[in-house]
């Protein structure tokens, strides 16, 4: 992987073939960058943590030869490029950059989320408005897992953490 650049492209990979590309396209003496994140999979009631690509289907190609974009269309795990037109698009190098600078030992870290469980929340919109809850659980997709109190029966809500205040 290259440090600096001043050109990268995205390139479009075949479904799940994105370590396919990247092998391929080092081989070729192009650096890429595949963002990585930690999911949980739940198969089999078992629960394991799992590496994924923070954008599925796509991995960020340098470039440093503005003309020499079209062996990347021809190689394994490459679908095709986003273009403009006849042309790649090309990504500004600060963005590369900001995604590097969250990472911690290789793959992105969200930022801290100001909730945790076992914490009163008040929902602040939707039909649950002024309603008092405790958070269970964190989802990954920026939801909380509540226990409210609905006719006098506690009762499990997912919520977007976005339409809650603390306590």
């Amino acid at each position: 992987m290259s440090e600096t650049s001043n050109s990268w492209i995205v390139v479009n990979t075949h479904p799940h073939k994105e370590a396919t590309a990247i092998v391929n396209l080092a081989n070729q003496g192009f650096g890429t960058y595949c963002p990585l994140v930690r999911k949980h999979v739940r198969h089999a009631r078992k629960t394991r943590t799992v590496l994924r690509a923070l954008f599925p289907g796509y991995v960020f190609v340098d470039t440093f030869d503005e003309n020499n974009w079209r062996p990347v269309l021809s190689t394994v795990g490459v679908r095709t490029l986003v273009r403009s037109g006849e042309h790649p698009s090309r990504l500004d190098p600060r963005f590369i950059e900001a995604l590097r600078a969250r990472e911690a030992d290789g793959v992105i870290v969200a930022p801290a989320t100001p909730y945790e469980a076992g914490q009163k929340i008040r929902i602040a919109d939707g039909p649950f408005d002024g309603t008092v809850a405790t958070i269970i659980a964190l989802d990954e997709k920026d939801r909380l897992i509540v226990l409210m109190d609905i006719l006098n029966r506690p009762v499990r809500v997912r919520v977007d953490a976005r339409n809650v205040s603390a306590v």
